[in-house]
């Protein structure tokens, strides 16, 4: 990410209808170094065939935008892929299509039978320049705006929407409504995409009287600085780069983490300053995290990282599943989830405790450990950069 980047973060999420297995919506993300591509459809009905559908709807959608095809070949691919309802003559999957140009936040919103997007600036719902026009048969609804840091763009499906049917202490939970929660969600601040999604679908869900009668999806789009993260693990395997690293970490603007007793070592040695270890952090099998200036957090290596693996396994990436605890795992495993962008600068040095130091460097336990934890994060969709060194 470039400095004074916008990162659009992109939170899902989800209602199943009541009495089905799986949600009949489906999204998809998709990012290349000059656009974010988002992806929602909602298949016809509910259950497995509706899940299947939207699924093959987004696949398809993204694995064309992402490969700049135009929006009319994309259009005419799925229209000819997707059957149609026989009985009720309706194509099988709607959709809406997103494309954000990452440099200047311009973005183009394609939907076909999916509702109004809702675009908030400054925490309140803006008017969205719409035209209407015909791509392989269908009538698509184009909308052209440009995403400034601060704003939010919601999608959803129409189970959102329809939230009140049959709830009559809460009518009216439409389109105008949503935008109306939204903005009062917002000036509590806005905080994150993530928050501002489960406050809608919360509110969504006790509409339905804790029972959806329908599928029901809300993607929240959130401009926003992007959170920079730096994890320095591991003493270089030329130490003659160890002032060159540290250099390089305090450099770097975003938070700062340091994993491993000698690496700490190295960072406050060279950085004139002294380790104190906090001992009330200390679990079992976890050892207690230290205090660096300028660091936001030092942990002890290969132990902590191993689990921080797990916690993020554990977690499925979010946040609010971690446990409440103030140890060296749980704090990496939150700088990480909470991180944008990752970049680990992994030294290669082997520990002779851990490791034996004639056995090639890839094959390190400490290698092992950050390739592992890089590749779960790439799936949480994180921007990752691992350095060896």
């Amino acid at each position: 990410m470039t400095e004074g980047a916008v990162f659009y973060e992109i939170f899902p999420l989800s209602l199943t209808r009541h009495g089905e297995e799986v949600c009949g919506d489906a999204v998809k993300l998709a990012r290349t170094p000059d656009k974010t591509i988002l992806v929602l459809s909602d298949g016809l009905g509910s259950g497995i065939k509706a899940s299947i559908l939207a699924r093959l709807t987004t696949e398809i959608i993204a694995t064309m935008l992402k490969a700049d095809a135009p929006l009319q070949d994309v259009i005419e691919t799925v229209t000819g892929t997707l059957p149609t309802c026989r009985i009720r003559g309706l194509a099988y999957a709607t959709f809406a299509t997103l494309q954000i140009h990452n440099q200047d936040g311009r973005f183009q919103l394609a939907s076909f039978d999916s509702p109004p997007a809702v675009l908030m600036k400054s925490g309140q719902p803006c008017s969205l320049d719409t035209k209407t026009i015909t791509m392989g048969g269908k009538s698509l609804r184009i909308t052209e705006g440009v995403l400034e840091r601060g704003d939010f763009l919601g999608l959803m499906s129409d189970g959102v929407l329809y939230a009140d049917e049959g709830v009559i202490m809460n009518p009216g939970w439409g389109w105008d409504e949503v935008a109306a929660f939204l903005a009062t969600t917002m000036k509590r601040g806005t905080g994150s995409a993530q928050r501002l999604v489960q406050a809608v679908l919360n509110e969504t869900q006790r509409r339905y009287g804790s029972t959806a009668g329908d599928d029901a999806t809300f993607v929240g789009v959130l401009a926003r600085n992007p959170r920079r993260l730096m994890v320095f693990t591991g003493p270089p395997a030329d130490r003659r780069r160890d002032e060159s690293c540290v250099e390089r970490l305090m450099r770097f603007e975003g938070r700062r983490v340091v994993c491993g007793g000698t690496t700490g070592n190295i960072v406050a040695e060279n950085w004139g300053e002294m380790l104190r270890t906090d001992e009330s952090t200390a679990r079992e099998g976890i050892p207690a995290v230290a205090n660096l200036r300028d660091v936001d957090l030092v942990t002890e290596g290969i132990l902590t990282v191993a689990r921080t693996l797990e916690l993020i396994k554990e977690s499925r990436g979010e946040l609010h599943r971690l446990p409440v605890d103030r140890n060296g795992a749980v704090l990496l495993a939150r700088e990480l989830l909470q991180a944008d962008s990752i970049v680990f600068l992994a030294g290669e040095s082997v520990n002779p405790f851990y490791q034996n130091p004639q056995l090639p460097r890839s094959i390190s336990i400490r290698h092992s450990l950050v390739t592992q934890v890089a590749e779960t994060l790439v799936r949480l969709r994180k921007e990752v950069t691992v350095e060896w060194i």
